[in-house]
């Protein structure tokens, strides 16, 4: 209990953590207004067929990937998070009012492509301000895994509560009122920056010489090696995203009830996994733990594989949870380890990832189920986990700052 009493006490006397606490929070919530309906609002709402919608999706995620990585350059060479923050904030603002009475394909792609772009730099520099204010608090580097899983912790406890309510306000006020409820989170959030959330200097850890172009990250196989088996894990975490319910209530026989008790499953497990593997994280080597991570993914598909009722999909969500807490959470710690002196960039690119993974899920989803069916999806996802499993440990490197810190005694 002193493992968690401790970091819990510091956290709500830290003014600055505190607020980022609440930012985290915030920008959970309003991802979880739009992205379980972006898909309905695009092809329901606006009438873009498939191939179309698809199309719009892959240019505003390539588009919000090489803005972000410029803006997260530019935060690890001088200009302070704080200002970043607040561009991504009132980009994401405005991106979410123009969705919102906007219907014209090319100018949704546009408020997408370079507003909803730059908005897309918010969560990578919450992450790396909280990492930079827990190095300026001294916080032991062993502890830092468990404080940047508690600010992974808030952005999820967003999602227990966040698609029922956008649900709620969308029959009510059709998808104007859900992209109207994003924004209102976001105004919600500049309000926190401008008033809480303390300026700051850039960190500065080795110097110049320290931080290396942009493109050079790459050089260290390992980084390489780990951004490419979280594309592949995030790919198929989309793809069970898109398919779970068609297995649900299409191969299973189950109901929309059904459905939604799935997804239900695995965020109620999620919040106290996420502590525990945070508390793991500075104890044991966080590189093993990823691994391990990829290796139940592989597992968890194989259980889906196999299902023949929606009551046996409740089990084995919680190994889901599982999977979630370490590749949602000590992967950003981890990442981070990789380039101590270029956090925004670290943080990015694991953003990145999941942009990445989405994108190519959007995309093989439709492949793989037109040619196999739901439950044989699971099979080309059990191919693709194993795959990152096999480059994750073929390719490992250990980042620089992932010596486990002991724990106190007592």
């Amino acid at each position: 209990m002193h493992r968690i009493i401790a970091p819990a006490r510091m956290l709500i006397r830290h003014r600055g953590l505190m607020a980022l606490l609440g930012c985290s929070l915030l920008m959970g919530l309003a991802s979880s207004f739009v992205a379980p309906f972006l898909s309905m609002f695009g092809t329901m709402e606006v009438g873009m067929r498939p191939v179309l919608f698809g199309a719009f999706m892959t240019v505003t995620s390539l588009s919000a990937i090489a803005l972000s990585t410029l803006l997260a350059r530019w935060s690890d060479t001088g200009v302070p998070r704080r200002t970043m923050l607040l561009l991504g904030t009132v980009s994401g603002l405005f991106g979410y009012v123009g969705y919102a009475f906007v219907r014209d394909v090319v100018w949704l792609t546009i408020i997408g492509s370079l507003l909803l772009g730059v908005a897309s730099i918010t969560f990578s520099q919450i992450f790396a301000y909280a990492r930079e204010l827990l190095a300026r608090s001294k916080v032991p580097p062993g502890d830092v895994p468990l404080f940047i899983n508690v600010f992974r912790l808030f952005f999820a406890l967003a999602w227990t509560a966040g698609p029922a309510v956008a649900s709620w306000v969308m029959v009510r006020w059709s998808y104007r009122g859900t992209f109207l409820g994003a924004a209102f989170f976001f105004l919600l959030l500049l309000a926190v920056i401008l008033f809480f959330v303390p300026g700051a200097p850039g960190f500065v850890g080795g110097g110049p010489e320290a931080r290396p172009p942009a493109g050079a990250v790459f050089a260290r196989r390992g980084l390489l090696a780990y951004f490419v088996g979280f594309v592949i894990i995030f790919t198929c975490g989309t793809i069970n995203m898109l398919n779970l319910p068609l297995l649900v209530v299409t191969t299973l026989g189950g109901t929309v009830r059904h459905v939604g008790k799935v997804f239900s499953v695995a965020p109620v497990f999620e919040l106290p996994f996420m502590i525990y593997f945070g508390l793991l994280a500075s104890r044991i080597d966080q590189a093993r733990l990823i691994r391990l991570a990829a290796v139940g993914a592989v597992l968890y598909y194989a259980l889906l594989a196999l299902v023949r009722a929606p009551w046996q999909i409740y089990p084995v969500q919680i190994l889901s949870a599982a999977i979630t807490a370490v590749t949602a959470g000590v992967a950003i710690t981890f990442f981070q380890n990789f380039l101590p002196d270029q956090v925004g960039t670290a943080t990015n690119l694991y953003a990145n990832a999941m942009r990445i993974g989405s994108t190519a899920g959007y995309l093989l989803f439709g492949v793989l189920d037109a040619a196999f069916g739901h439950r044989l999806v699971y099979v080309g996802c059990i191919l693709l986990s194993s795959s990152a499993v096999a480059i994750m440990v073929t390719f490992r490197d250990r980042p620089a700052g992932l010596v486990p810190t002991p724990a106190p005694s007592g």
